[in-house]
């Protein structure tokens, strides 16, 4: 099969390899489409890559083609998604159901060969169904939607509140719409980007703040009445966000990090204040899976996505490329500010040539 190969660091080859083999429970998938993750760029781009060469691609949507010894729950013609850990299933923490924190799982796609390819090969319990009336399109974005639903489930959250969400990236919109979905009074979401907030309301968002305006603070706090919010979901991982969520917390409050931090940031005494004096509650949430594997968020998006009450608008997608060039997606990645969303790389494009 074809395969986008990384050899070394900024040495991506679309070239030939090996086609897999399903073993027991396991199921060989053609793939369709492979969003590139945020976490792929500095495996191609930079030092972050576990070995070479490896495959990677692990947002991905498919056929199931063949099955392996003692799969009963998927049958060939499939349309799935794929899920991308693979836990260990005999640590304390995945005895406890919290797969997402097992120290000694595997994860398609960086530890073992992911969807860069023409077809790749996971445990059955790792390719979730859904119906003829989801794209494959959206199938690339299941993964994105289940962290965005488990960081919602990280709080106690509950309907009938108020909800900001910062940063109108892919996960960003999706927690706005999860938010909607189990009942928010009010979502609104921030970002610095006229075309992200758009989309915001296109999907579904009660209103936006640009952040970029001077008063954005006293825009968002009119919004509650001057209380804040009784929800905040940081989805950037950009120092600026994360501080602004203790800003914008109300008394009682709970905040949330889902975005991923990639620089060292410090806090003044003032701004960690901000969490004693109104006493919310601060977690973090980390990938999207529960019990039993892989969990309500996968089912839930798998749910909602058919219903339609998930939206999916095709500027999500950035651009799409296929598999043969996918080095040049990679290319686009160092220029800043280039990729104003998902890119989508084509597997299937090869073979209608």
């Amino acid at each position: 099969m074809k395969a986008g190969v990384l050899h070394a660091t900024n040495d991506i080859r679309f070239e030939e390899i090996d086609t897999p083999k399903p073993g027991r429970g396991q199921v060989k998938i053609k793939v369709k489409y492979t969003g590139i993750c945020g976490s792929d760029v500095p495996r191609v781009n930079g030092d972050a890559c576990h070995f070479f060469p490896n495959v990677l691609g692990h947002e991905f949507s498919g056929i199931v083609e063949e099955l392996g010894e003692g799969v009963t729950s998927l049958k060939p013609g499939d349309r799935v998604a794929g899920v991308p850990l693979v836990p260990c299933m005999k640590c304390a923490d995945c005895l406890k159901g919290d797969y997402s924190l097992c120290k000694h799982y595997s994860f398609i796609g960086s530890r073992e060969f992911g969807s860069f390819a023409e077809y790749v090969v996971v445990p059955e319990k790792n390719a979730v169904r859904f119906g003829d009336d989801v794209s494959f399109e959206q199938g690339a974005f299941f993964e994105p939607a289940t962290v965005a639903l488990h960081g919602l489930k990280r709080l106690d959250y509950q309907g009938g509140k108020t909800v900001a969400i910062l940063g109108g990236g892919t996960i960003g919109l999706f927690t706005m719409q999860w938010a909607k979905i189990f009942g928010a009074a009010k979502v609104v979401v921030f970002d610095i980007t006229p075309e992200r907030l758009e989309l915001a309301l296109r999907l579904g968002a009660d209103a936006v703040i640009n952040t970029g305006d001077k008063d954005y603070m006293e825009q968002a706090k009119a919004l509650t009445g001057g209380t804040g919010y009784d929800y905040v979901y940081e989805t950037a991982g950009n120092t600026v966000t994360i501080k602004m969520a203790f800003q914008l917390a109300a008394n009682k409050s709970g905040v949330c990090m889902i975005g991923t931090p990639t620089k060292e940031l410090s806090f003044t005494v003032a701004e960690w204040e901000n969490m004693n004096r109104k006493e919310f509650m601060l977690t973090g949430s980390w990938m999207s899976y529960s019990a039993p594997f892989p969990g309500k968020e996968w089912e839930l998006t798998a749910h909602y996505f058919q219903t339609g009450q998930l939206k999916f608008d095709d500027s999500l997608v950035f651009k799409k490329v296929p598999l043969s060039q996918i080095g040049s997606a990679f290319e686009l990645y160092k220029i800043p500010g280039a990729v104003k969303g998902k890119i989508l790389v084509d597997s299937s494009q090869e073979e209608r040539k």
